[in-house]
């Protein structure tokens, strides 16, 4: 199963790399970790250092959603004692 880490940026804000279509793009932001729960050992990049990323997991549905899809939320915090990269993140066990 996948999952989907969000910060405070999306591929969309991230600056384009001047030249070829075919450039790599430039990296952008801190390297962080998460840590603990379904995706501890990721590796991400976040930008301004945001308080709270989001992880979501698809679920499956039984029957007719007629367009709703269903996901896992799990929340991970930052840790603020870590001040330099790779920033923590981690599983905050009271999110949703």
């Amino acid at each position: 199963m996948g999952f989907e880490s969000r910060a405070d940026t999306t591929h969309q804000d991230r600056p384009r790399t001047p030249g070829s279509p075919d450039a790599a793009p430039e990296t952008v932001g801190e390297a962080a970790v998460l840590v603990g729960g379904p995706a501890d050992g990721t590796r991400i990049r976040v930008t301004g250092r945001p308080a709270v990323v989001q992880v979501t997991y698809p679920c499956e549905l039984d029957g007719p959603a007629d367009g709703a899809r269903a996901e896992a939320l799990h929340v991970y915090r930052l840790d603020l004692q870590v001040e330099r990269a790779p920033l923590h993140y981690g599983v905050d066990p009271a999110s949703p």
